[in-house]
């Protein structure tokens, strides 16, 4: 990284951006032409990896006190949506590091240089239903299994939150009352990882199971996240919480995979012709419908995403404080533009015709890649219920708003 990290008092969190966001660019055609070897191997790459590294694209929302960008939320989205275009699973990977990486606020800046200030350093966590954390002296026993944790597989430390549990079981509670959810950090050679990620898309992603059995961990190296009493960094990003980056993130992940996929088709169209047809695709009345809506929706939902994350961005640096209001906002864009997204893909996979059947074509795997980050959290449907619920006056869950 050059002297444009977050450690540069001189220069503006627009300039950092949109350094950012040219290296990310930059990577492109490095990432379009290792996709086939990341889908194959179920992980990045060394190659991959190193550039990113190089680029910094895993410490794009880390504290600047611990030698991150700490970027503007609409910087991060574009970076995340310039490295799907060229490989959905590098996205996917770099937007899950990165929320993770918001965890550092929430520790003593000595510990979370400690995990995330190496060149190298990333996190991976994952869902443990069942897992639990036990009081003990000075720190916890930790066991349970966590699922989905996508980039374990480069990971140099794993996170595994989990209800934290007084000495004789008893569920601990907050001061405010809720279950006290803590994260516990340790080096990943401590957890057994299983490989079970054989699947549809996203295969490059890695996204293991990782199993730990009555492990230590001491109090400086667990948190808990998002709560205000715990935060030690108080920049504006840090106002909101991972799952706005996440949604957003992912989003774009969804929006730069059929970006990519529209522009492949645009390119074969100029110069293909159907089977038994000597007009070219491009003179195809049905094709230049189906270009110029998926353009236009695309564009929508993008402007859609930006607009209200941008919007959040300027009310917390002025409030200190994400409104109820823009996470409903956000999680509103951010579900839409992946269902855009995965539909547009349909759209120009069936138009592409029976090239984009085939392996050395980059339609089918965008085509599943899209389609697997519609199936997360991220693309539920039932969020548009929790939103028009909202609208409407109730009370919705907002577990994951």
């Amino acid at each position: 990284m050059n002297d444009l990290t977050g450690t540069n008092p001189t220069a503006s969190l627009q300039d950092i951006g949109a350094a950012c966001i040219a290296r990310a660019r930059g990577l492109i055609p490095l990432l379009q032409s290792a996709a086939d070897r990341i889908e194959t191997a179920n992980e990045l790459l060394p190659d991959v990896l190193d550039a990113m590294f190089d680029a910094g694209m895993f410490k794009l929302l880390l504290p600047r006190a611990v030698g991150g960008y700490e970027l503007r939320p609409i910087d991060f989205i574009q970076c995340v949506e310039a490295i799907a275009e060229g490989d959905a699973s590098a996205a996917w990977c770099m937007n899950q590091g990165s929320g993770c990486s918001m965890a550092a606020a929430y520790m003593a800046p000595e510990v979370a240089r400690q995990i995330w200030a190496g060149r190298r350093d990333v996190v991976a966590w994952g869902q443990g239903p069942g897992a639990k954390a036990i009081r003990a002296e000075a720190g916890w026993r930790v066991s349970g299994t966590w699922s989905f944790a996508s980039g374990s597989r480069h990971a140099t430390w794993l996170g595994a939150m989990c209800p934290g549990c007084e000495a004789d079981g008893t569920p601990m509670v907050r001061p405010d009352g809720k279950p006290w959810e803590r994260t516990f950090m340790f080096r990943r050679e401590q957890a057994r990882i299983d490989d079970v990620w054989q699947v549809m898309g996203l295969r490059g992603t890695g996204s293991d199971n990782f199993t730990i059995e009555d492990l230590f961990v001491d109090d400086a190296h667990s948190l808990t996240r998002e709560y205000e009493p715990e935060r030690r960094q108080h920049g504006p990003l840090y106002s909101f919480q991972a799952m706005q980056l996440y949604a957003s993130g992912f989003a774009s992940v969804a929006l730069g995979i059929s970006r990519a996929m529209l522009d492949s088709f645009v390119a074969l169209a100029q110069k293909k012709s159907q089977a038994w047809s000597a007009d070219a695709l491009r003179d195809n009345h049905a094709v230049q419908h189906i270009v110029s809506y998926s353009d236009a929706a695309w564009k929508a939902a993008r402007a859609g995403l930006h607009r209200t994350v941008d919007d959040a961005w300027r009310d917390v640096t002025r409030t200190g404080v994400l409104s109820l209001e823009h996470r409903m906002e956000i999680r509103q864009a951010a579900t839409y533009a992946i269902h855009v997204s995965r539909d547009m893909a349909h759209s120009v996979f069936h138009e592409a015709g029976s090239t984009a059947i085939f392996n050395n074509r980059p339609f089918e795997r965008r085509l599943r890649d899209v389609n697997s980050v519609s199936q997360q959290l991220q693309g539920r449907r039932t969020h548009f219920e929790s939103v028009g619920l909202y609208r409407l006056g109730g009370e919705p869950n907002l577990r994951w708003i």
